[in-house]
């Protein structure tokens, strides 16, 4: 019998679902193991699209509860999320309003407000981050003075139920990068955008960086549980942790697309680029493992093709859409799938439709059609991506690793590969999950570093084991 010296939990919370994965390593492979999984959906409250924090939190007890059963208790747990949405806590640590999603219209036309005090290039040059208009620096800008009279302390969605399990408040590095407020010459929230946004820089916590230890769960959690463990800092950014799964030989000069809800395709980098074209094609630098930068653009991803199946009620699975759209690979209509009216429609069909007619191309006459399109335009805006990234860097990529969930879907892979002619590396499928568990094992000097862990990642594909 097999025995196992250490198990690694990774909580990762995505935009549409939730999962717990248990890591370990047998014969210098390294396994994986669902033990929870949970939808995490958007709600109306007053008008405002929300989270739902006290579901998710009980969800995130749950999973770990399950460990317990299974009796495979793990060693340390760490949590990654979407980036960007946060909670604010008054003096007696209670949350502050609603926790309203990114995807409220609430910061709508706030970066032209915020540019009338300072320019985008200087906020850009300040932050390195692109300008989205559910970034953090907005959502802030957009809630009511009296909610911020009261904060004591600001805290993103990870960090929050880090401390719900230890009682500790660390703002993590990689996800405070998201918020477009840190000043990345001084690691730290530039003192002259809070000045503007009226909040006080003492509601910012300590900076963690990835593997900090916080040390165990609080006595009330681990009763409830039936255990104790480490509670140690993923990059709690859910992209972070899956650049950190890449398997490039050199991360520096190959393409990262990681596929998903959204789409992040870009680059690691050692200093962050913020010079005008950086700006002007809207790419950002957001912090990543062992203070690299992860200099990306984001594109509007998978989402799109969820919420047409949400629209036909569901009627077909991913796979059934994938198979319709290759029985119509002759219907060539493409759509710019950044443009904002898809960042969120009441119906995504409808919309995609008025794209068209509006910009005079044939509309979609069939389910097939729908997700040929869609799936056709979304490895174009690839190709037009990584045509800027390589007009900023002056590099010429000849390597694309696709990995996370989307990396599955071998139509958009093959249509990638038609767009980009780029030698193509496929996987790892979970590799928001096994970035977290790996820097959990670096953290406890299971392995070495991100090298090792690399080596750990392609042995374990090479050998034939799914991760």
């Amino acid at each position: 019998m097999v025995k196992i010296i250490d198990y690694f939990l990774a909580i990762d919370l995505g935009a549409s679902s939730g999962r717990h994965l248990l890591g370990y390593i047998i014969d210098n492979k390294i396994h994986l193991e669902e033990v929870h999984r949970f939808k995490n959906e958007l709600y109306l409250k007053d008008g405002k699209i929300c989270w739902n924090l006290d579901y998710l939190f009980n969800e995130i007890l749950i999973g770990m509860a399950k460990c317990k059963k299974l009796n495979k208790i793990p060693t340390s747990v760490a949590i990654d999320t979407w980036g960007v949405d946060f909670v604010l806590l008054d003096k007696r640590n209670n949350v502050i309003g609603d926790f309203i999603s990114y995807r409220d219209s609430r910061t709508k036309g706030l970066i032209e407000d915020i540019s009338k005090h300072f320019s985008k290039e200087s906020i850009y040059k300040k932050t390195g981050i692109q300008f989205q208009e559910f970034n953090t620096l907005y959502q802030l800008k957009a809630t009511p003075k009296k909610n911020l009279e009261k904060t004591i302390s600001f805290l993103m969605v990870p960090d929050f139920f880090n401390f719900l399990l230890t009682g500790k408040m660390i703002n993590e590095y990689t996800n405070l990068t998201t918020t477009q407020l840190l000043n990345i010459d001084k690691t730290s929230c530039d003192e002259e955008l809070l000045e503007y946004l009226e909040v006080g820089k003492n509601i910012f916590k300590e900076i963690g960086f990835p593997k900090k230890n916080l040390g165990e769960l609080k006595k009330e959690i681990a009763d409830f549980i039936g255990y104790n463990c480490d509670v140690i800092l993923a990059p709690t950014h859910d992209t972070a942790c899956a650049f950190m799964a890449n398997i490039l030989n050199d991360s520096t000069d190959g393409i990262i697309i990681s596929s998903g809800t959204w789409s992040l395709i870009g680059m690691e980098i050692d200093k962050p680029l913020t010079c005008k074209k950086s700006l002007k094609y809207n790419f950002t630098n957001e912090g990543g493992f062992d203070k690299k930068y992860r200099f990306l653009k984001n594109i509007m991803g998978l989402w799109i093709i969820q919420e047409v199946a949400k629209n036909l009620n569901y009627e077909y699975s991913f796979e059934e859409l994938v198979n319709l759209a290759i029985k119509n690979k002759n219907f060539t209509t493409v759509f710019n799938v950044n443009d904002n009216r898809f960042f969120i429609a009441e119906n995504m069909i409808e919309e995609i439709n008025k794209y068209c007619l509006e910009n005079a191309l044939t509309p979609p006459s069939n389910v097939g059609e729908l997700a040929i399109c869609v799936y056709r335009s979304l490895a174009l805006s690839y190709k037009e991506a990584i045509k800027e990234l390589e007009e900023i860097s002056g590099k010429t990529f000849k390597e694309i690793n696709i990995l996370g969930g989307g990396c599955q879907n071998t139509l958009l892979n093959e249509l990638i590969k038609e767009e980009l002619n780029l030698n193509i590396l496929i996987g790892p499928i979970e590799a928001t999950g096994l970035g977290n568990i790996l820097t959990q094992m670096i953290s406890k000097n299971i392995l070495k570093d991100r090298f090792e862990a690399k080596k750990i990642i392609k042995n374990t594909i090479n050998s034939g084991v799914k991760i």
